[in-house]
């Protein structure tokens, strides 16, 4: 199961010509085209296609469904300020990705995962839903009973930093303590997703 799980991550990431795993960027490495016989030929991508894939890309990194996405952009719309900036802020602050950024965990499969097995509080109270919107000043850790587990032993030795971007400055993470802060709001230029937004709300907005 996990086998293919894997497999269909790899097949994912060269399709939407981006790594979703650390196994993905490794495969990507020694195979950057897109699966399939066809996958080194060239192709003339429509309009429509070019904003899907990138809609796509955007679902994939955060690992959301669609509906998902679509009521964050409905979200994001109503908020002041530009539609695109506001999604990714609002994404930025799911739980689970947090948690990734954190170095709580090694992917975001993995983080939502995490929470879902109610290992994380939220200013101590257990928090199991990814989807979660922390808000800046709310404090995150992992629960004591957990943090004996190897899982997390080993992610407060720091070993998942060496796959995961730099901690963002809007977070102070204590990782020792398995422990960070949510400072402030994120910034669009400081979340290391990968990502011409402009083109997700062209998508919407068609």
């Amino acid at each position: 199961m996990a086998n293919s799980r894997s497999r269909k991550q790899v097949r994912l990431s060269r399709a939407l010509g981006i790594a979703l795993t650390p196994k993905a960027e490794r495969y990507m490495q020694r195979r950057p085209y897109r699966p399939g016989e066809h996958g080194r030929g060239r192709t003339k991508d429509s309009d429509y296609s070019v904003r899907l894939k990138e809609k796509q890309r955007l679902r994939a990194q955060y690992g959301i469904r669609e509906s998902q996405l679509r009521t964050q952009f409905e979200e994001a719309r109503r908020i002041e300020g530009q539609t695109g900036e506001n999604l990714i802020e609002l994404l930025e602050m799911r739980l689970d990705a947090l948690v990734l950024r954190a170095g709580f965990a090694r992917t975001i499969a993995q983080a939502r995962q995490v929470v879902v097995h109610r290992h994380i509080l939220v200013d101590g109270r257990i928090v199991d839903r990814p989807s979660f919107k922390v808000k800046p000043g709310q404090v995150i850790q992992v629960k004591a009973r957990s943090q004996a587990s190897d899982q997390f032993l080993m992610a407060a030795q720091g070993v998942h930093r060496d796959v995961l971007p730099n901690v963002p400055e809007y977070l102070d993470v204590e990782l020792e303590k398995l422990k960070f802060t949510l400072v402030r709001r994120p910034k669009r230029a400081e979340v290391p997703v990968a990502c011409d937004v402009q083109l997700v709300v062209e998508f919407y907005s068609r």
